[in-house]
């Protein structure tokens, strides 16, 4: 039951970290959004660092299985149009629901983590699926620094996610394609 409710915990401060941002990440909105007695999650969590280091280790756990599934269900795509619908359909989850939620919760943490290393260091990214997907596309096409080009790409797509968040609307499939278009050139 403890392993239970600590998830419990990390997930709902998730979604205060999300709606309230930073700031409003306390022992106690996170009680008042599960819904638990007062001191619950201090019980769990003595320390605010601690319940915010639970939250990153939780967001980069539900991230990393999320591409990882996304990854191992999509074969490598055959050709720029297959990346750039596979590239849209994550951007269209990262924007939406609960992928919106995580994203904006993922965003505060960077953010904080320029003064916490120790979250740095969680956040790093990971090898995972989705990433070999893209990676492995870019090699078939006979690109001699596909690794470094799987990185740009995908950093210039999250930062797509990025701006779309703060400034509103969505992420165009035309978006999409020129930077899949910059990948190959």
């Amino acid at each position: 039951m403890p392993d239970d409710r600590r998830t419990l915990l990390a997930d709902t401060a998730i979604g205060v970290l999300a709606e309230a941002g930073i700031r409003g990440l306390t022992h106690r909105a996170v009680d008042r959004a599960a819904k638990l007695p007062p001191g619950t999650t201090s019980a769990y969590y003595r320390t605010r660092q601690a319940l915010l280091t639970a939250l990153v280790r939780r967001l980069v756990a539900l991230d990393q299985a999320e591409l990882q599934e996304a990854g191992s269900r999509t074969p490598v795509p055959r050709s720029a149009d297959e990346l750039v619908a596979g590239i849209a359909a994550l951007v269209e989850q990262r924007l939406t629901g609960e992928g919106r939620r995580r994203s904006l919760a993922r965003y505060a943490c960077a953010i904080e983590s320029v003064h916490q290393p120790e979250l740095r260091e969680i956040l790093v990214p990971r090898e995972n699926a989705g990433r070999q997907v893209v990676h492995d596309f870019l090699a078939a096409q006979g690109l001699a620094d596909a690794a470094a080009r799987a990185v740009t790409l995908l950093t210039c797509v999250d930062g797509l996610v990025f701006d779309r968040l703060v400034g509103g609307g969505g992420v165009s499939e035309q978006e999409i394609r020129g930077l899949v278009a910059a990948a190959l050139r």
